[in-house]
């Protein structure tokens, strides 16, 4: 691969040029997301090195964090909401506790209670693992790591991972299994893997961290195989917990989950407390922004709207921001052949983006359908490639609404695209027989 230094990149005459595109923002995408483009030098005006200020990069990300946050408050205050700041606990069915940031207290009373409290970073207990970072402080170091060790193998490590490798930094990756994001299709997690050693990471599957100690040139990390790595920083993204322990739940009389310490709740998010509720990460069950959404909007009409709503945690589309990125909605292939009683098919797509195509760049989109051969019903659909986020959550609606493969054939693409794939795949690329007998009704 390429050399790296201060923040520049020479990769066989490419200057790599990153950003976080709220932050840096050409094309007017949003999302906190960070992506990674090259420019080849040709000469001439404009071919000068590209640095990164990682400095303030930092400052535009905490503005806009205030902003946001702003935004919100404003939205709360205009709906009547009244916002008290400290840390609060429940006391009682129906009465919270808050300590104010000035230490005094005071309490209020409900005839309902929503915890909302989210989730916070899991740290695994080995030696050394104070030295460590998570993602919570991930974007606030003072210097941009020249060598950053991950510890995971989930969204937020390949995440990171693709941040700073963009940015010019060494980076290893560990996890514990063969590939990274377990629980997604496993072709598509082989395709992950490969860019992300493409993109010049260096990754160590079927391994972890058993200590970390402080020496002069940086962090020493020590793995289950005797292998030795210094690093500037060592990322833990292990997970989150639900944060409950704080909360004084159980002293209530609230249920716990014995192993997560989540906050157990029914179909319409209510406790085993009448009068408490609980929503998002601290339940532990779908862990995405837009699925607490969703779950406060049902939580509201049940409650106030005299609408009784059940979440429904069906065709949820989910993006990893990797770099390509990989989207995908309904279930994998592994999913559909463990719930189907009758064969699947699989269509696939793998091809060179016309963006890679002109900048040179080799590295595969691959897009995939996967299909009830009897019903014709589409179960799943994933991608990974440019854009995938985007494209992915048009299929949603599709997959959302029952469509078939065949209403996906006999709808028109738009050319030149690479979202047209999704409607242009005629043959399958195999048939896989049922694993469950049918049942004998």
């Amino acid at each position: 691969m390429g050399k790296f230094y201060n923040g520049y990149s020479e990769e066989y005459g490419d200057v790599v040029e990153a950003w976080l595109t709220e932050i840096h923002n050409p094309e007017g995408k949003s999302g906190l997301v960070f992506e990674a483009k090259t420019q080849k030098i040709t000469g001439g005006p404009g071919t000068e090195r590209t640095y990164l200020n990682w400095k303030k990069l930092l400052h535009k990300k905490t503005e806009e964090i205030v902003r946001l946050n702003g935004i919100y408050k404003r939205l709360l205050s205009n709906a009547g909401v009244k916002l008290f700041e400290g840390e609060g606990r429940v006391i009682g069915p129906n009465q919270v506790e808050l300590i104010q940031l000035d230490g005094t207290k005071i309490s209020y009373s409900a005839k309902h209670i929503l915890i909302a409290t989210g989730s916070r970073a899991h740290r695994p207990a080995i030696p050394g693992q104070e030295l460590a970072i998570t993602s919570d402080e991930a974007l606030s170091l003072e210097e941009l790591p020249k060598r950053a060790v991950i510890l995971g193998g989930g969204y937020i490590s390949v995440e990171f991972a693709s941040i700073w490798r963009g940015m010019g930094a060494t980076v290893d990756l560990f996890f514990r299994k063969e590939l990274p994001l377990r629980g997604f299709d496993d072709e598509m997690r082989t395709v992950v893997a490969k860019n992300l050693e493409g993109r010049g990471i260096n990754l160590h599957p079927n391994t972890t961290l058993t200590e970390l100690t402080k020496t002069e040139g940086g962090i020493k990390v020590r793995t289950d195989h005797g292998q030795e790595i210094t690093a500037d920083v060592v990322l833990f993204a292990t997970g989150r917990a639900p944060n409950t322990k704080r909360l004084n739940l159980e002293s209530v009389g609230v249920e716990l989950d014995n192993r997560t310490g989540a906050v157990k709740v029914d179909e319409y998010s209510r406790t085993n407390i009448a009068s408490i509720w609980a929503i998002g990460d601290v339940t532990n069950r779908m862990n995405l922004t837009p699925v607490a959404l969703m779950e406060g909007t049902c939580f509201a009409k049940t409650v106030f709207g005299g609408q009784p709503t059940a979440a429904d945690y069906n065709h949820i589309p989910c993006a990893v921001f990797c770099i390509p990125p990989l989207s995908v909605v309904g279930l994998s292939e592994e999913q559909a052949l463990e719930n189907s009683n009758g064969d699947i098919l699989v269509f696939t797509s793998t091809f060179n983006p016309m963006k890679n195509t002109i900048s040179g760049r080799q590295e595969k989109t691959m897009m995939k359908l996967v299909v009830d051969a009897e019903s014709d019903k589409v179960l799943g659909a994933s991608m990974c490639g440019p854009d995938a986020p985007e494209i992915m959550q048009g299929v949603a609606v599709a997959l959302k609404c029952g469509a078939t493969k065949a209403q996906f054939d006999s709808t028109i693409g738009i050319h030149p695209s690479a979202a047209e794939e999704f409607v242009t795949m005629r043959s399958a690329t195999r048939r896989i027989p049922a694993r469950k007998p049918k049942a004998n009704i």
